[in-house]
């Protein structure tokens, strides 16, 4: 009775969010966006209650879960501290609030329909924000040089992470895949963002990383990923021809340094001022390089790079410059509010689990290719990897959305590799050795599969029947393991007796 209505929780936990929008004036919006994060918390707070709960401890799972935690809570004592505004303080958290409550939710054992519904709400919120932010920024009205910075969905290198997984490991296209990828580039260059092109091509190297099962399958990988690359040129091509304007844009954008007095990338520059600035204030004493200045403090330009800029500011406008939004740099904004002790932890977890999921999933995947569940690691994976992608331009916990979007994809992630992890081989550590004297027979461990052995009792060890461990690689491209009946109470007790 209580998971009665898990699903409509699910898709109202994501789909609200979907719709957010960056206001064109920052005095305004705050009521519409608002009453769409409600809703989200409401049901995020609902399946917290009805989740399941894993029956043992996972080291990985412990140390993630420890730095959410570091993160949100213990900026109260940097707000405590530095008393800065409450009302920056809130909507510069929120986001990170919403990151947690994701990863808390999707850190769950859920049965295989509940991950099916979470990988659909996924993809429908992550298409929905693309094409709504595309439409919302057209209509704001002005040319492209002002709405570019309006028509990018926060979540679009997510969706092309999953859509890569798609073409590029398991090698199933669709024209309405093909599509959608195609039109996620065509609002990369009308955007004429550098950052989110190399996060696109980041993320397809990723892709051929997770294909390719050794160093030896990377060539023949690229090979088979060459449809991509035409899919890119195309669209390229299309875009320069539909907007003439686009290739001007492109041009300026690549040649900037060129136009200016110090011969240096005024954008860059920008970023590396506001770097400065931040790090300089957090390390000005000891109090603040371990607490942090707090979520939504005020920081600007370091006057540092004031010469760089030169005939780009003013130095009346360069020292007017008083932010108090997430930075655009992740990994030192982390620092620059929270800290040694609040800060730096979550940024280094995730960066480690990441690494530790990608490289147990290559293993994987050469030992035991059909292992149920091992193509949702893969597309959370590739859903979690947009948030580095992301960070090359902007800060991804920066929006509502976003920070939701990654936290589920990081509890999926964290989740699926623990449930993997007690029934799959292990790495192994070092090579093994001639036995000396008489052979000893292998115990018969429980829950590991020795490699290129497997076990009968797979499916059963995860969760899920032999029957649909082995439908799952046909099964639907957005769900992660078809519907399994339950089993039989008692089926081994003649067995037992016997």
């Amino acid at each position: 009775m209580r998971h009665q209505f898990a699903t409509p929780w699910i898709w109202i936990f994501l789909i609200p969010l979907a719709f957010d929008y960056k206001a064109t004036d920052a005095t305004t919006g705050h009521f519409a966006q608002f009453g769409l994060v409600v809703p989200s918390m409401a049901a995020g707070l609902a399946l917290l209650l009805i989740a399941p709960r894993f029956p043992e401890r996972a080291r990985l799972r412990t140390v993630v879960t420890i730095s959410m935690v570091l993160c949100v809570f213990g900026s109260i004592v940097a707000q405590l501290v530095q008393d800065n505004d409450f009302g920056n303080y809130l909507r510069t958290l929120l986001p990170f609030v919403l990151f947690m409550l994701g990863y808390l939710v999707a850190c769950r054992p859920w049965s295989e329909y509940r991950i099916t519904q979470f990988e659909k709400a996924l993809f429908v919120s992550n298409l929905i924000s693309a094409g709504f932010t595309f439409v919302y920024g057209m209509a704001t009205g002005g040319d492209l040089e002002d709405v570019r910075f309006r028509i990018i969905s926060v979540t679009l290198l997510g969706l092309q992470g999953v859509l890569l997984h798609e073409f590029v490991v398991a090698r199933r296209f669709s024209v309405f895949t093909v599509a959608v990828f195609a039109s996620t580039v065509v609002m990369e260059l009308l955007s004429v963002t550098r950052s989110l092109l190399v996060g696109t091509v980041l993320l397809f190297l990723l892709a051929v990383l997770l294909s390719a099962p050794s160093i030896r399958h990377v060539g023949r990988a690229l090979t088979r990923s060459l449809f991509i690359g035409v899919v890119l040129a195309g669209m390229a091509g299309v875009a320069a021809l539909a907007f003439p304007t686009v290739a001007e844009h492109w041009t300026q954008r690549i040649f900037a340094s060129e136009e200016t007095a110090s011969g240096k990338d005024p954008t860059t520059i920008t970023r590396l001022a506001e770097m400065r600035n931040q790090y300089d204030q957090v390390t000005q004493s000891p109090e603040t390089l371990l607490f942090g200045e707090g979520y939504g403090h005020a920081y600007g330009y370091s006057p540092v790079y004031l010469p760089d800029l030169a005939g780009q500011f003013s130095e009346k406008d360069f020292y007017a410059i008083n932010e108090w939004a997430a930075g655009h740099n992740f990994w030192v904004y982390q620092l620059f509010a929270g800290g040694l002790l609040f800060g730096i932890a979550m940024p280094l977890a995730t960066l480690a689990a990441l690494a530790i999921c990608v490289f147990s999933y290559r293993y994987w995947r050469a030992v035991v290719p059909d292992a149920p569940m091992l193509p949702v690691l893969g597309r959370a994976i590739m859903l979690f990897a947009a948030l580095p992608a992301t960070s090359i331009g902007g800060n991804p916990l920066g929006p509502r959305f976003s920070g939701l979007v990654f936290g589920i994809a990081l509890g999926l992630m964290i989740a699926t590799h623990g449930r993997l992890q007690r029934a799959l081989p292990a790495r192994s550590t070092r090579t093994p050795r001639a036995p000396r004297g008489r052979p000893v027979a292998m115990p018969d461990l429980p829950h590991r599969i020795q490699p290129g052995t497997g076990r009968a009792d797979l499916a059963s060890t995860l969760g899920v029947s032999e029957g649909n461990a082995v439908a799952s690689t046909d099964a639907n491209q957005f769900g992660a393991l078809v519907t399994r009946a339950s089993p039989t109470p008692r089926s081994n007790r003649p067995n037992i007796v016997r």
